[in-house]
Order: structure tokens, then sequence, then C-alpha cells
């Protein structure tokens, strides 16, 4: 029987994260369940830094970015002595099982909490949107917005200029945001881990969308940490009749009120996990699939990989 949980925020933050925190102490009171709150994700955690949650301690949450609860990397955590520290530590506690809300490292370390035997379960919350065992993550949505939302606002000065504006955004080895911004701003080339680059063919595109479609600017978005986009920005400034002008939109993408569907999906998810819990389905995450909330074992879930790109990607050869 499950008397007491602790819930943590780990990885990168992501707008969203708020509102499953209040969901998850929320469903949790309802039933009668004890809440502790543990600040700065496993750091926190191996450091016993807690505070029990009330209804109060979340009131008027899920419209702030970020996470009240903290967020920090702690590289120890991936060695057995530590991940037994923790679990002494939650007993120590009295808490019973531990929900966390994070990416694919956050899940990582549930799972080896699991394997010795404390009960976990994860909700998935990273703007970059790569975790496969769902459709969407916790604040992938507000971070896509707010990514077409500087898009938007780069073309209506690079169109006036004669322009090319080369935009750096986040995603790590995932090419989520590069391709949903890209397709959606219309951008004539977006280069990802996903598709291999090339440079000198991105320069030929670039002087035929100049030269033969007659275009007055033109948007490549770039994954982060596939090349230098200062480079590439002057390359194209020597190469073609543009201005080339790089842009890396960096953490702003993090930041931010959630949007409408990110604070739905993430309350949605934070009451799932809870129900998870109570039907003893501890070492699992829970997840959007088909726009159904579905749980999954963690061990499935980081077994999975995301398949989708090559349609995106000819999703947009097509239109471009």
């Amino acid at each position: 029987m499950i008397k007491k949980i602790g819930v943590l925020t780990s990885g990168g933050d992501s707008p969203g994260m708020n509102a499953a925190i209040r969901a998850v102490v929320r469903s949790a009171l309802f039933h009668d369940i004890e809440v502790m709150g543990i600040r700065d994700g496993y750091k926190g955690l191996i450091n016993d830094d807690m505070v029990a949650m009330s209804h109060a301690s979340v009131s008027d949450i899920s419209a702030k970015g970020g996470t009240i609860l903290g967020s920090a990397r702690l590289d120890a955590f991936k060695t057995l002595e530590t991940q037994k520290q923790a679990v002494a530590i939650l007993r120590r506690r009295g808490i019973d099982a531990l929900i966390v809300i994070g990416g694919d490292g956050t899940y990582k370390g549930a799972q080896k909490l699991s394997e010795l035997g404390m009960k976990c379960i994860g909700i998935p919350s990273t703007i970059d949107n790569d975790i496969p065992s769902t459709d969407f993550t916790i604040g992938f949505d507000t971070a896509l917005n707010t990514i077409i939302e500087n898009i938007d606002k780069l073309r209506d000065t690079s169109s006036s200029h004669h322009r090319c504006s080369v935009i750096e955004v986040m995603g790590n080895k995932c090419a989520d945001l590069a391709l949903y911004s890209g397709i959606s701003c219309g951008a004539e080339v977006i280069i990802t881990p996903h598709d291999p680059y090339d440079e000198a063919d991105v320069l030929r595109k670039i002087q035929y969308f100049e030269k033969t479609k007659k275009k007055r600017h033109a948007i490549v978005i770039v994954t982060e940490k596939i090349t230098n986009v200062h480079e590439l920005a002057q390359k194209i400034s020597v190469t073609s009749g543009f201005s080339g002008r790089a842009t890396i939109l960096g953490h702003i993408q993090r930041g931010g009120a959630p949007s409408a569907a990110d604070r739905m999906m993430a309350t949605k998810l934070g009451d799932h996990a809870l129900a998870a819990l109570l039907a003893h389905q501890d070492h699992h995450c829970v997840g959007v699939i088909d726009n159904q909330v579905q749980t999954m074992s963690l061990n499935e879930a980081l077994a999975l990989t995301r398949d989708n790109y090559k349609q995106l990607i000819e999703l947009h050869e097509r239109i471009v």
C-alpha cells in the first residue's frame, strides 16, 4: 500500500513541468497519500533535500515556466553506490514510490532505482521531444511555438533586406524542433542529424532559391551541434546574392509560460502517473500515443527508437 510518494524534476527544465507537479500532488492528496517534493532532481535526492507538499504548495504554478522544485544533473547517479544511497534515503523517509519528471536520462535513473526495488513512474518532459514512448513530451509544444514566433519575426526583416537567416534551434540528437518549426514556417532548408549534412549541397540549394525561384529571402533551420551557423551564414553571403545572418535562439526556447496544450498534457500525465502507481504499474512511464494516455514499462520505453523522421523530411522536400 502506498502512503507516501516523492516527486522530482530532473535534467533540462521545460515549460509544463509545474503543471505536472501540481497534478501529481493534487491527485495524491485526493487519495490521502503524502507527497514529498525533492529539490534539484537526483542531486537533491542524494542530499536528502526534500519538502512536504500541500494543496497550497502547488497553487497557481501551472502557468509558470521552469520547475518550482528545481533541476540539476548528477553524473555520480550513474554509479550503483549512489543509486543504493538514493534508495536508502527514500526508505528512511518512508517514501514508498517515486515519480520522476524529465527526459531519457531521468528515465534511466528511475530504471536503476526500480531495479533496486523502488517503485518508480516516469513522466516525459523535455523540449527536445526525444522520448520515443510518447508522441509528444511536455514542453515541446511551447518550445516549438517560441521558435516559430522568432522565425516569423526574422522572416519579416529578412525579406526587407534580401537576407538568408540561418537559425540554430535546440534538440540535441533529435530533429523534431527543427523539422516541425521548419515545415511550419516554410523554411527553404532544414538541417538535422537524420539527414547527412552536405555544406556544398546547402549552398547550391540557396543559390537555386535565389536565382531560379527568385526568392527575396530564405530561411535555413539547423539542429544544434551539426555545424557552425555563423560560418555557414558567411559562406552563404560569399556564394549567393543573399546576405547571410546567423541567429542562435539558445535557452530562450526553454523559457516562458507553457502553452495550453502543454498544461493539459502535463495535467493528464501527472494524474495518470499517480493512477498507474495505485494500479501497481510501477517500473513504468506514462505518455500520449494516438491522443490516448498510456503506460509502458521503463525497459520497453528506453529500448524504443523514433522512426518518423524520413516521412517528415520527405514532406518538407515535397512542399518546399
